[in-house]
């Protein structure tokens, strides 16, 4: 079991921060945010999750029908969720009309305290505090689908997260699905602590869900602070029985676009680099773990199997391998290392240059602010920007030293920079002004508070 103490500094911590800005800390998006406001920031995200319904096959026998997989705004009857971290329910009240059940569980009393109120009026939506690293409250096999965000992050202990993941899939139904996310930057630092939590690469993801018989359909921003994961739970011995059958499947690649547009084309490298097969006739056991794309002869990086759309197709989207020359290029798809169907062609183009681009500029703290600056530290997104060292920045003129970068996504790649104003600059509208080697942005105006 994990440690004690690290559950308890967890909640210690959010108590704090939930006593400090709930708010704030849970969105992290502005300080003091209007209650309005910080629930309009879950929107969006609550859709997203709600299309992983999509992938649920008919209910157990007495759960009652499937028919809000068609409907999604319809009562959902007989399906049953569970959020963990579910904070102060910013997702659980717009997620709530899915669901005859959604439950929520946090270590801290006092978002819970919080998200009581925030849910009153919801009756089917019930919350409870966790010890940090089990769900001892729920049966096994009880959720239909279990879903985590921006929560993983946080926790300074892989035995905490990993702990979490066996806990979901014991109280989820077989067939029943599991979205989270992990931070899956590059390990830079040995401790970590509640808010910088731990980072666990996706080849442990991956292994992970080998061990424990769990379908691989996603696996979404490698390398990235969001990485996001999606899982299916399988009988026991799943996996091992798969691999001693090895089905004789065949299928057919329809047709092969880039995953950003329609096109049929994809570059050989940067932002563009991933196509997306539309594949007929596969398995219901197919999954990112069994699956290999190769493109001219190379793996590529599987991300995503999409649900079976209307017309029985299937969405598989991979990253192209490094090194692809332009030109047409075969495309061969292997299930449990055998050819699955015939090969396609995909034609592969010269990639164009990296060109910086400024893509935000905010607060440092307050990201809802946008130019407004009122922590006296600036926050710029650059994206294509090779060589982040060479950044220069001045405001009116005075040069800021020591700026703080990192990288969030290596492709296309997508650089954080955050700059500390000089005291020299005081309230009222200034001329930030960004450059990289030669390369010299337009001035931005910032309004200092």
């Amino acid at each position: 079991m994990p440690d004690h103490d690290v559950c308890e500094r967890m909640r210690e911590d959010w108590n704090r921060r939930a006593l400090e800005d709930a708010s704030y800390y849970v969105a992290f998006g502005r300080r003091e945010q209007s209650e309005e406001e910080f629930f309009a920031t879950g929107v969006e995200l609550a859709e997203g999750l709600a299309r992983e319904l999509k992938r649920l096959g008919p209910l157990p026998h007495g759960r009652g029908s499937d028919t809000a997989l068609t409907e999604p705004r319809a009562s959902a009857s007989g399906l049953r969720a569970l959020e963990i971290g579910c904070g102060l329910g910013r997702l659980m009240r717009p997620l709530a009309p899915r669901f005859t059940e959604l439950h929520g569980v946090d270590v801290s009393d006092e978002m819970l305290r919080r998200a009581t109120g925030n849910l009153r009026g919801v009756p089917n939506a019930h919350v409870h505090l966790t010890s940090g690293a089990d769900l001892a409250m729920f049966s096994d096999g009880f959720f239909d689908l279990v879903y985590s965000y921006a929560v993983f992050q946080h926790i300074p202990s892989r035995e905490v997260v990993f702990q979490y993941l066996r806990e979901a899939r014991r109280v989820m139904r077989e067939g029943a699905i599991l979205r989270f996310q992990v931070n899956g930057l590059p390990e830079t630092v040995g401790r970590y602590d509640t808010w910088s939590g731990v980072r666990i690469p996706a080849d442990d993801i991956a292994a992970f869900a080998r061990d424990h018989d769990f379908q691989l359909l996603a696996l979404e921003g490698a390398l990235t602070q969001y990485m996001w994961i999606t899982f299916r739970k399988q009988p026991q011995g799943w996996r091992q029985r798969l691999i001693e059958r090895r089905p004789e499947t065949r299928a057919r690649i329809r047709r092969i676009t880039n995953a950003h547009s329609s096109e049929p084309v994809a570059p050989s490298r940067g932002r563009f680099a991933s196509v997306s097969l539309w594949l007929e006739g596969l398995s219901p056991d197919c999954d990112l773990n069994h699956l290999e794309v190769r493109v001219g002869g190379v793996p590529g990086a599987l991300q995503h199997l999409g649900p079976p759309e209307p017309d029985g197709l299937q969405q598989l989207n991979t990253g192209l391998p490094d090194g692809l020359y332009s030109g047409l290029q075969a495309v061969e798809v292997f299930w449990l290392g055998r050819p699955l169907a015939p090969p396609a062609t995909l034609r592969v183009i010269p990639p164009g240059p990296l060109v910086p681009r400024i893509v935000s500029v905010t607060d440092g703290i307050d990201l809802l602010s946008g130019t407004r600056i009122t922590s006296r530290s600036v926050k710029v997104g650059v994206e294509e920007m090779a060589t982040p060292s060479q950044l220069r920045a001045f405001i009116d003129g005075i040069r800021i030293p020591d700026a703080d970068f990192f990288c969030v996504d290596p492709v296309p790649p997508r650089f954080e920079v955050n700059l500390r104003l000089p005291e020299a600059v005081g309230p009222g509208s200034h001329q930030l002004e960004l450059s990289v080697g030669t390369r010299c942005f337009a001035p931005i105006t910032v309004e200092v508070a």
